[in-house]
């Protein structure tokens, strides 16, 4: 087998931002520090910046800032320190607070005093980073009555969207909640637009896909179990409930969290492999890298059980190829800025 070329090292400075009390730090929590949504509730407002680096995939690093957003701090950002937070960002993720009395289109006299802060920060990193991401999240969105959810997303939307300058081409919006599964959607497809040389994991993904005879192969995240990429067959990909993976993401996630009560362990490795076995299919959830889990969804018995095995040892190691060459990029990368 020859040697698969470089990988690329790829490093994002990532701007969490909002208003104070959006719940910026709440759902950072949740996706990259395994806390769970009822014990989030405790966590104090960001001070300043809370930087937090998050490796994804062996050739994927975030530099998420979580910037507090208290008046006079967002002041800050914009006057003295505007060079220092906007220069040199890779994505901007912009949390709204959907319950907030100045998220409005300004209309009728409402404040659009939260559009107005998101207009300054967008103008900012137009002038510093222009090449940057956007998504935006309006979240809380369980306190929003469940038939009016829809018409509420839309109208937040535009509205955002009609003050994101140039970025509103390009720029990606979400509706979440710490309570249900739109938080790992967002997440997932945000962190999945990120990665580079996706097309080499799904090539060693529909390997194992075809030779296992697999509905569906879903890739995730080792410690935020967020999806990171998927392959399926035709049959698998007429499955009807398209938020699948986000449930799986909060299910497994869940798992993981109880499992630490019996193993006496905080770390996020506390499984190796899980089995569903039923008449109408097998299913197996195992550690694939250092850095991820694999999901592969086949037809039922136990010879298709075992060969599947078989099949994921075996690409272990050429997954774990893919993520040794990215390290040897960052181990260069370190190297010439003499680190």
């Amino acid at each position: 087998m020859e040697t698969p070329k470089k990988i690329k090292q790829e490093k994002k400075k990532v701007l969490l931002m909002g208003k104070s009390g959006a719940g910026k730090s709440s759902m950072r929590s949740i996706i990259f520090s395994n806390q769970v949504a009822k014990d989030v509730r405790r966590l104090g407002a960001t001070i300043d910046v809370d930087k937090k680096r998050v490796k994804f995939l062996g050739n994927l690093l975030l530099d998420i800032w979580d910037c507090g957003g208290q008046d006079a701090f967002t002041e800050s950002y914009l006057t003295s320190q505007k060079s220092y937070m906007f220069d040199d960002v890779g994505v901007l993720i912009y949390v709204f607070d959907v319950e907030s009395s100045d998220f409005s289109d300004g209309a009728h006299g409402h404040s659009d005093r939260d559009l107005q802060t998101y207009s300054s920060i967008i103008s900012a990193l137009d002038e510093f980073s222009p090449n940057a991401r956007i998504f935006t999240l309006v979240h809380k969105m369980d306190l929003v009555a469940t038939e009016y959810r829809n018409e509420v997303t839309r109208a937040k939307n535009a509205a955002i969207i009609a003050r994101s300058g140039r970025f509103a081409r390009t720029m990606g919006t979400y509706a979440t909640s710490i309570w249900d599964e739109t938080l790992y959607r967002a997440w997932g497809n945000i962190v999945n637009s990120l990665i580079p040389n996706l097309d080499i994991v799904e090539d060693g993904l529909r390997d194992l896909q075809e030779v296992t005879e697999a509905e569906e192969v879903v890739l995730f995240e080792q410690n935020t179990f967020l999806t990171v990429t998927r392959v399926g067959s035709a049959v698998g990909d007429e499955n009807p409930k398209k938020d699948r993976y986000e449930r799986l993401s909060n299910i497994i996630k869940t798992f993981k969290n109880s499992l630490s009560g019996f193993t006496e362990s905080n770390s996020s490795h506390q499984f190796n492999s899980f089995t569903i076995k039923t008449r109408v299919f097998n299913l197996i959830i195992n550690r694939l890298t250092y850095n991820t889990y694999v999901l592969v969804v086949f037809p039922p018995g136990e010879a298709a059980l075992q060969c599947a095995r078989l099949n994921i040892l075996s690409a272990k190691d050429e997954f774990a190829r893919i993520e040794s060459v990215a390290e040897e990029a960052e181990d260069d990368y370190r190297l010439m800025r003499g680190r």
